[in-house]
């Protein structure tokens, strides 16, 4: 139920860096939201055509979806965290990182043909 998607404008990296962000990622996502990491979805996307600011400069987009309701202090927490995470694998300043949280009823969120609410 928990999603978080990277999407930026820096290369692809290895594998073994995309992965390890990934589930770097999963990982603190299941922990800051106290959800089962066993629903936790991850995506990444490099080599997207991003600006940010009017230059094309390395940027990144992060998208945080979940069921129920994040409080500011997790978002903040998150933000802190993910920010740092993104700088540290992939090079892209937290001040060219915007991340969108996005709160979703159980009834619009699918899984195994069926919904969570």
């Amino acid at each position: 139920m928990p999603l978080i998607q990277v999407k930026t404008s820096t290369a692809v990296p290895d594998k073994n860096t995309a992965e390890g962000l990934l589930k770097q990622l999963s990982a603190e996502l299941a922990e800051h939201l106290g959800k089962s990491e066993s629903y936790v979805m991850t995506a990444f996307e490099g080599d997207v055509p991003m600006t940010f600011g009017g230059t094309s400069d390395p940027v990144c987009y992060i998208e945080v979806k979940s069921i129920g309701t994040m409080s500011s202090e997790q978002t903040r927490a998150m933000s802190a965290s993910f920010c740092q995470q993104v700088e540290a694998s992939l090079g892209v300043s937290a001040k060219r990182t915007y991340i969108e949280f996005a709160n979703a009823q159980g009834s619009m969120w699918g899984w195994n043909g069926s919904t969570f609410g």
